[in-house]
């Protein structure tokens, strides 16, 4: 049906348009379509003097989100820590000790260890915004860290999970068990570094001592 008005353009179904198309015999003149706008057609009736435009899609116009499998780059390492630079932890189950810097990985996180013998500190790693970079050096070249990478340290996933009546049942937490090759590495880079530690009078007592602050202490004023 068509519908027509004073000042208004005529409107006309869209089976009946369809019909006057195949005729032609209708100039499409000031008609005006009773349908459903497309976010395509309606970015398209937009005028070009940058006005919006006067027919809107039903729904939102889906967009392509970011993509998150991106590689992003590792974060700056601060000029602080090198290989050898005795460091303090802030966080964590060894927050308060003093560890040696071995190198940055690739994923931004310090490799450190104790070492293990004289502080109980193992092969971790540890990320440098919860550690001090003192003035203290280790000689540290005789030390081979190739082989230490974030991959070393990936967790490996168990093949006996525990079910719903092992979860309930009041068992004590099970210990961590560690690797004979773990052992055999840790005591390969330590070795290295207590030879350097027994050269330096002092040293071995100063990594095995905790760093604390006391009442009248002032962080911010303090050389480490």
């Amino acid at each position: 049906q068509l519908c027509t008005g004073p000042n208004k353009p005529s409107t006309v179904n869209i089976s009946a348009l369809h019909a006057i198309l195949i005729n032609k015999s209708i100039k499409m003149v000031g008609v005006r379509v009773l349908g459903n706008t497309g976010p395509k057609k309606a970015a398209k009736s937009a005028p070009a003097s940058g006005k919006s435009a006067r027919y809107y899609p039903a729904d939102d116009v889906s967009r392509p989100k970011p993509s998150r499998a991106k590689k992003h780059n590792a974060p700056k390492i601060r000029a602080s820590f090198t290989p050898g630079t005795v460091c303090i932890l802030l966080a964590g189950r060894f927050r308060g000790k003093r560890v040696v810097c071995l190198k940055a990985l690739e994923s931004g996180l310090l490799l450190v260890t104790g070492p293990y013998k004289i502080n109980g500190v193992p092969l971790r790693r540890v990320n440098q915004a919860y550690v001090i970079g003192t003035s203290t050096k280790v000689d540290v070249s005789g030390v081979d860290a190739s082989k230490f990478d974030d991959a070393y340290f990936a967790r490996v996933s168990s093949d006996s999970e525990e079910g719903e009546d092992e979860f309930f049942a009041n068992d004590e937490a099970k210990a961590a068990v560690v690797s004979d090759s773990r052992k055999a590495d840790q005591k390969t880079v330590d070795a290295s570094i207590l030879k350097a530690v027994d050269a330096e009078p002092l040293m071995k007592n100063y990594l095995g001592s905790k760093f604390s602050l006391k009442k009248h202490d002032r962080p911010h004023k303090m050389v480490f």
